[in-house]
């Protein structure tokens, strides 16, 4: 269930983001509500600041943001990786308690509950990364969407405010989207390695028709996750292969 409501959130995420519409024409106003008060004002204000002090350049203000963001989000990450070794160490237990009870379903959940207790694993814990950058991803589209100061800007090849017409930025966020999975794949079954294809194809079909900005931002992101994961993971992946 927990794996399935992991692969399920990304998906949200991206239809949620595709119903957005397109709120060019509103002002961002404090007063109109808590969304615009407490995420969408406070970070089109933090865009601007950064912007400031990086010589105008938005491009490099929403790096920042991303790395903060990202930063903030680690403790979390850790969390997930903590629980998702000792999800993986428990495997055997699990099986013993679904072999003993596969005909009693309620009982099966009953001991499974009991032996996360026990071992303080947390099964929805993989989730809470995702949880907490949705709502930030969400208001990041409309802080861009609706910041006048980084629609009219230009980066590298790009403009901010538009899609990317080389198509140069959705390949990008689709290929650094794939790889980012593809270090997190021995962690995952044979379902969620079938989204592995899949979500990649949905990164970069968006990305298309984004303003650049917000795929730029998922490249940013991307490749902090592929840094983190090589930090995390790796050490005992490859510790796992040399005691094999």
């Amino acid at each position: 269930m927990t794996r399935r409501l992991v692969a399920f959130l990304p998906l949200s995420l991206l239809l949620i983001l595709a119903g957005c519409g397109n709120p060019v024409n509103k002002p961002i106003d404090p007063q109109s509500g808590v969304w615009d008060k407490y995420f969408v004002g406070p970070l089109s204000d933090t865009l601007d600041w950064f912007a400031s002090l990086l010589w105008g350049q938005y491009g490099l203000s929403i790096l920042v943001v991303t790395i903060i963001i990202r930063l903030l989000i680690l403790p979390l990450s850790l969390k997930q990786y903590r629980s998702s070794k000792m999800m993986q160490e428990l495997q055997p237990e699990l099986k013993k308690i679904k072999d003993k009870y596969k005909d009693d379903a309620k009982k099966q959940q009953e001991e499974t509950m009991k032996l996360f207790q026990k071992h303080g694993v947390n099964p929805l814990a993989g989730c809470l990364p995702l949880l907490v950058q949705m709502p930030v991803l969400i208001a990041l589209y409309s802080a861009i969407m609706r910041n006048d100061h980084i629609k009219h800007q230009s980066f590298l090849w790009m403009q901010l405010g538009t899609h990317d017409q080389y198509y140069i930025l959705p390949l990008l966020a689709a290929i650094t989207t794939y790889l980012q999975q593809k270090m997190m794949s021995s962690q995952m079954n044979a379902q969620m390695q079938s989204l592995m294809f899949i979500f990649p194809v949905l990164i970069f079909v968006m990305s298309m028709n984004f303003a650049s900005a917000l795929p730029l931002y998922w490249v940013y992101s991307n490749l902090f996750t592929i840094v983190q994961t090589y930090f995390i993971y790796g050490g005992s992946q490859n510790k796992g292969g040399q005691s094999k």
